[in-house]
């Protein structure tokens, strides 16, 4: 008689747990000096990835960075594969961990979409805490995409829900060459509660 209950047991265990609903997606606020940018962070599909964003987030390191770097059609001349993105974080004037490796997005099935954030990188497996949001889609910096000539991609980990318009108005900024001239201003990056 034992084991048939434990066998009940187990499948009850199971039915439990089946019938949690899913964790929500974290979510955080980027407040900077042109408004607020809601961002969904997919910890599901690139958990590796969102973990690191998130312990830079709970160690406060984005808080006085900026958005220093605006990428258009018409400031990339010797790209022959154009982007449209602005880049974020510290610029290499912070301390950092050690980098951490690419997720892939054959790996994640997320794509760099309008709105997409991910990590910025030079090699492959180099991503500490730069991150950049796409403007459009963006399929050249997914796997096997031309932008860079490894073919690896760039690690996607959320998306934008709200504050797009805060985007494209700093993809508008003045810039010099690639440059935000002022950069603007990222006061703080804050974990929002769940929903």
């Amino acid at each position: 008689m034992r084991l048939p209950a434990l066998a009940f047991l187990l499948l009850a265990q199971t039915a439990t747990a089946s019938a949690q609903p899913p964790r929500p997606a974290p979510r955080v606020i980027i407040e900077t000096d042109a408004g607020g940018i809601e961002v969904e962070i997919d910890a599901a599909a690139a958990p590796r990835t969102a973990e690191n964003f998130l312990r830079y987030v709970d160690d406060r390191f984005y808080d006085g960075t900026s958005f220093y770097r605006v990428v258009t059609p018409d400031n990339q001349p010797d790209n022959l594969v154009k982007i449209e993105v602005i880049q974020g974080g510290a610029d290499g004037t912070r301390a950092t961990r050690d980098p951490i490796a690419i997720e892939r997005t054959s790996l994640t099935g997320l794509k760099h979409l309008d709105g997409t954030i991910s990590m910025a990188r030079n090699g492959p497996d180099t991503a500490t805490s730069e991150f950049f949001i796409c403007i459009g889609a963006q399929p050249e910096l997914d796997f096997g995409g031309r932008r860079n000539p490894d073919g690896q991609g760039f690690a996607a980990f959320g998306r934008v829900v709200s504050g797009m318009d805060v985007v494209r108005k700093i993809q508008r900024s003045a810039v010099s060459a690639q440059r935000l001239t002022p950069p603007v201003a990222i006061a703080s990056i804050r974990r929002q509660p769940a929903h």
